[in-house]
Order: structure tokens, then C-alpha cells, then sequence
């Protein structure tokens, strides 16, 4: 009896002893606060969990991500890679968690629908980016509760030239993609091939890459696309152009700076949505995309 209770005495202290539990995590610019949800067997921290290192085969990769509340392992949720422009890339310890606030990292996880969402700092935008990318994606499919068929991509500026290469190296691991304001850096036919979808949206008086590269985008795309034997009707499902014009931009209260301004596409639930509709189901990709109709604002073709 002598021999239990000094067990028992010592269980006590040794959990006094214990370490305490995760702090919850807060950005205090955007005051992004993290739950925590413990359960007998393991802790699993939701909502924003922030400046994450993943230790990468071209080197660290810096990155933040969203898990909805209530995140259930048994179940498969969307999963969302986000890539933000030249500004919010690392530039070391002063940079991170600059990309927290940035609407193309929070306006996913403000929909109705549960998702995982990922915006990495990377540090290019040229094929070492585009491969810690596609490892970093590679990595949330592995180790979280993720739909393979519902692995979607959004990259702005900078961040759009990187993914437009990952979407174009592995397009099987991506089902839609979200190009803004950015240049296409990648190639279409792996992307045609795989009937990955993809949304383009640039500012029409773009000041730093021009709307031109968004048409020239589009055309390469679609071209593709018919080059594997598609309708223009079955494109239409899996490719969009949205080229707004200064009237667009000026009702939004954004005068000038219209690249910087091209982050309004964040804030349209039609676009995000559009992406998110997407699936890769078994069969014919196109026949069963399930895509609604997109309302175009888009200048003539030269």
C-alpha cells in the first residue's frame, strides 16, 4: 500500500513537471488567432498555425497554414496552395509571416466551405520555387487529411510565376489553378493534357506586366487544349480570362497602382468558387467538371 501511493505521489509531481500545452499562436497586426482542440490521444491545433518551417530537398521552406475548426482526420478536405507576390517572399527573419494578412492566404479560409490552406515564402519564383512547391504541396497530401482530387493552386504576381511552372511540372497533382496578375512561366501541353483548369485575371492597365502576357496565356491555353482534341465549349469549362478595365477598378476605390490593385480577385466569391468547383473525378474530366458559368469582363482580342 506503502509502495502505491508513493507511485501515485510521484505520477503527481512528474505531471506537474510536464510540459505546458502549445500556446495559442496571434499575429498581432491582423490578430489571427489559432484554437487548440485536445482530445485523449493527440492535440491538434486549428485555424492559423504560422511561420512553419519544412526542412526541403532545395533547402528550408518557410510557410503558414489554416485548418478549419473541428478538423476530423477521418475526413477529406480541399486543399488550397497559395503563393503571394515579390513582397511578401523571405528575406529572412524581418519577412516572416508578412503574407499572413494577405487576402489571396485569408479569403480561402473565410468561405463556407472547410478547406486547408497553405501560402508558403519562398525565395524565387523560378524552377527552385517551383519545386519547393510542389514538395511542400506533396507534404500536406501526405501528412493531412486532404482530397486528392481537390488539390487547387493560387499564385499571385511573383507567386503566379512560380506555380504556373509546378502546375506545368506536375499538373497531376493539381485540379484547378488561379493565375494573377503574373506572367505564365510554365508550359500549356502538360496542362491541357491533364484538363487541369485554370482562371486568368489581370488588370487591363496592368503597369508591371502588362494585360498582353495574360492574353498570350489564355491563347497558348487554349490552343493547347484544342491541340488534345477539345470543343470550344468543353475549354470554356476548364479556362477563363477576366481582364477588368480602369472603370472596374475606380468603382472598387482603387485609382492607379492596378497590379497591386489586381488583389481585389481575392475578394470575388464567383472566382474562388469557380476554382473550388473543380474536381478530377474518374472518366471524362470535362464532361463531369461540373463548372457553373463565369460572367466575363473581358477586352476584345487583338
Amino acid at each position: 500500500m506503502n509502495i502505491l501511493s508513493g507511485l501515485l505521489a510521484m505520477s503527481v509531481m512528474l505531471s506537474a513537471c510536464a510540459a505546458p500545452p502549445p500556446s495559442i499562436e496571434t499575429d498581432t497586426t491582423t490578430m489571427i488567432q489559432t484554437q487548440v482542440f485536445t482530445d485523449s490521444l493527440n492535440t491538434v491545433k486549428t485555424g492559423f498555425i504560422t511561420e512553419q518551417i519544412l526542412a526541403g530537398a532545395d533547402g528550408d521552406i518557410h510557410y503558414s497554414y489554416y485548418l478549419p475548426e473541428g478538423y476530423d482526420e477521418t475526413r477529406n478536405y480541399p486543399l488550397m496552395m497559395t503563393m503571394p507576390g515579390y513582397d511578401m517572399m523571405w528575406f529572412g527573419e524581418q519577412s516572416s509571416g508578412s503574407n499572413l494578412g494577405w487576402t489571396g492566404f485569408r479569403s480561402w479560409t473565410e468561405l463556407d466551405e472547410d478547406m486547408i490552406v497553405v501560402s508558403a515564402q519562398l525565395t524565387d519564383w523560378g524552377e527552385k520555387s517551383a519545386r519547393q512547391a510542389i514538395e511542400l504541396t506533396e507534404y500536406f497530401i501526405r501528412n493531412f487529411a486532404v482530397d486528392e482530387n481537390r488539390v487547387y493552386a493560387a499564385g499571385y504576381s511573383a507567386g503566379g510565376e512560380t506555380m504556373s511552372r509546378a502546375i506545368s511540372m506536375r499538373p497531376d497533382l493539381y485540379t484547378a489553378y488561379l493565375h494573377g496578375a503574373s506572367q505564365w512561366d510554365g508550359t500549356f501541353e502538360p496542362v491541357a493534357e491533364n484538363r487541369v483548369a485554370v482562371y486568368i485575371f489581370m488588370a487591363e492597365n496592368d503597369e508591371y506586366y502588362g494585360s498582353q502576357k495574360a492574353r498570350s496565356a489564355y491563347n497558348g491555353l487554349h490552343d493547347a487544349y484544342e491541340d488534345v482534341g477539345l470543343r470550344d465549349e468543353q475549354i470554356d469549362q476548364l479556362l477563363q480570362l477576366e481582364i477588368p478595365d480602369n472603370a472596374y477598378f475606380n468603382a472598387l476605390g482603387i485609382h492607379g497602382n492596378y497590379h497591386g490593385g489586381g488583389n481585389v480577385l481575392f475578394d470575388d466569391e464567383q472566382i474562388l468558387n469557380w476554382i473550388l468547383s473543380a474536381r478530377r473525378p474518374e472518366g471524362d474530366r470535362v464532361e463531369n467538371a461540373g463548372f457553373f458559368p463565369m460572367r466575363m469582363r473581358l477586352l476584345p482580342m487583338p
